[in-house]
């Protein structure tokens, strides 16, 4: 049985702000690093893990670095696939910043964003990677959360028809046979046993 982990980057300036963040490279403030502490101090308590594969943008750079620092365990390499979806020309603006300079159907306009289905398949090409290479391993995929909720989406579309992940959540993936089961979703239990919370 191969079993990742989806884990979910530490909170950011720009998440507090609500500002969008894509594929800029925005760095963990004080509390994100404080909630990775908190998710690494979890999971060393639990059954180990093998593997740590990790987003390239600092935010989930430095989670990923802090949860490996606590298990000992280098992270194993950082994986472009594993990006937050790009916004192109939504990233760095507010949905108020949004709705004043491009209306109230922004959406629907060519903002040079990446196609929904196109940011799911860079997530599932990355998992059936772990399959191929790390068969029967536990594996760390440390990324984003509209990354990680678009390949659930596609992964399970019957479980999952919209997702929201919080900071430094943990999502489990079971693969047995083939089948792939997700026995725990978006849980951040870690932060509110931790004092910092």
């Amino acid at each position: 049985m191969t079993t990742i982990g989806f884990v979910r980057h530490g909170i950011t300036d720009w998440n507090i702000q609500g500002i969008a963040q894509g594929s800029s490279d925005v760095p963990l403030n004080e509390t994100g690093r404080l909630q990775a502490e908190s998710l690494a101090n979890r999971l060393v308590s639990e059954e180990g893990w093998d593997l740590i594969i990790s987003s390239d943008l600092s935010r989930a750079k430095e989670t990923a670095e802090i949860i490996g620092s606590k298990l000992h365990l280098p992270v194993s390499h950082f994986d472009t696939r594993l990006r937050e979806r790009s916004g192109g020309k939504i990233e760095g603006t507010t949905e108020e910043e949004r709705l004043a300079k491009w209306g109230a159907d922004w959406r629907e306009l060519d903002l040079a964003m990446e196609d929904l289905d196109e940011a799911a398949q860079r997530g599932l090409a990355c998992i059936e990677d772990v399959l191929e290479n790390f068969k029967d391993q536990r594996v760390l995929l440390v990324s984003h959360g509209a990354l990680i909720g678009l390949t659930l989406k596609k992964l399970l579309p019957g479980q999952f028809q919209k997702t929201s992940l919080n900071n430094t959540s943990i999502t489990i993936l079971k693969n047995v046979e083939s089948q792939w089961d997700c026995p725990l979703y978006n849980c951040t239990a870690h932060l509110v046993r931790s004092e910092s919370y």
